[in-house]
């Protein structure tokens, strides 16, 4: 069920669809810095480096290390395209 704290995670690759599911929160490895997404979160558009994004479903943290992509944020959706 989705609760009005969600956000929509979209993870691809240049190959294929990695994830496509709903999180309390996602943790990026932004040029500029590791920055966090929360519900609300204002657009944004951001290149990625290599690290890990980070993010929790129902309270447990995963993550999934890419080399590099951009990371597009808008109405509590994330559409990261990375290269892993």
């Amino acid at each position: 069920m989705m609760k009005k704290s969600d956000i929509y995670l979209n993870i691809t690759s240049p190959e294929n669809s990695l994830a496509g599911l709903m999180v309390e929160k996602v943790s990026l490895p932004g040029q500029g810095g590791r920055f966090t997404v929360l519900s609300g979160h204002a657009p944004i558009i951001s290149s990625l480096v290599e690290g890990d994004v980070e993010y929790v479903v129902g309270g447990k943290p995963s993550s999934l290390h890419i080399r590099s992509g951009f990371v597009e944020v808008s109405d509590n959706t994330v559409s990261v395209c990375a290269e892993l």
